[in-house]
């Protein structure tokens, strides 16, 4: 209870961070809430494909029977916006995990036993860490073909690194500390120590840096889609609503704003999206790390 008071008190001194609270919370109620707040059509098999009112190019306005209005080729965007909320979450949390799984194993293993096993992992991830995250992503999505998980394996293996290198400093450091002489002495296994004693008090700068870099992963991966390389046209995805507003983006001829909806809304989603996040991060990073207040 005293814990919880205290990041009460720590989060109260920093409203910003009560506002990514917020923000996450209300994208979390509208993914929870998805099959009650936009139905499925009836005989859906996948509640993620958008339904479509017709098949002309040009966009409608918000209006009573889309309240959003329509993207080309007459996809809900209301639809699209709520189902793409679980996507994006669907995204972030497989992404973000994996990558904190594998960084921390290897990052640990790498900080834990030294010599050629630190060697090795570490000259690997600067091999990864070479190459700009996107571009590498594109390389690999291209290879292995167009699709959202293929995205998703792309962002992790390129996420990875970052995590690696921040886990194999900490282990390094934790590793000195007198209470792991001691489990060593009493004859604990590499395993034991590793796990029940270094990783859980190395971890907490990891666990900051995967809150903060959540954001960024939904960027890159909307970014994908945008070039065509994620989610299929038509599937519950910001970066493909994005994409599907593309020939709309200047409006019409003296009207530029008469498409605004098509642009606007999927891109306010994904800002306020990565906001949350970016402040989220920062509340993290406050709790764990009191000293950074």
């Amino acid at each position: 209870m005293e814990r919880l008071r205290g990041i009460w008190k720590t989060l109260r001194r920093k409203p910003m961070s009560l506002l990514g609270f917020a923000l996450i919370g209300a994208f979390l109620a509208v993914a929870l809430a998805a099959p009650w707040i936009a139905r499925p059509p009836a005989g859906s098999r996948n509640p993620y494909i958008i339904p479509q009112s017709g098949y002309s190019p040009d966009p409608e306005p918000p209006s009573k029977a889309h309240w959003f209005g329509t993207t080309e080729q007459q996809y809900d965007l209301y639809y699209g916006m709520v189902w793409g909320t679980r996507t994006a979450f669907k995204v972030a949390a497989e992404v973000v995990g994996l990558s904190v799984i594998v960084g921390v194993l290897l990052g640990g293993a790498a900080g834990f036993y030294g010599g050629w096993v630190d060697e090795a992992i570490m000259r690997f991830t600067d091999v990864v860490l070479a190459f700009p995250d996107l571009v590498l992503a594109v390389v690999i999505v291209a290879i292995l073909g167009p699709s959202l998980e293929h995205v998703m394996y792309s962002v992790m293996a390129v996420s990875w690194p970052s995590y690696a290198r921040l886990m194999r400093g900490d282990v390094l450091s934790v590793k000195e500390r007198d209470y792991v002489a001691a489990a060593r002495a009493l004859g604990a296994s590499d395993a034991r120590i590793l796990f029940r004693h270094i990783i859980p008090n190395a971890i907490y700068p990891v666990l900051v840096v995967a809150s903060l870099s959540t954001g960024s992963i939904v960027i890159t991966a909307a970014a994908l889609s945008f070039l065509g390389l994620g989610a299929p046209v038509g599937y519950a995805d910001w970066g493909q609503l994005i994409s599907l507003s593309r020939n709309w983006i200047m409006g019409s001829a003296g009207n530029p704003f008469a498409y605004w909806h098509t642009v606007f809304i999927p891109g306010a989603a994904i800002f306020l999206f990565v906001l949350g996040w970016n402040l989220l991060g920062d509340a993290v990073r406050d709790i764990l790390d009191p000293r950074q207040s």
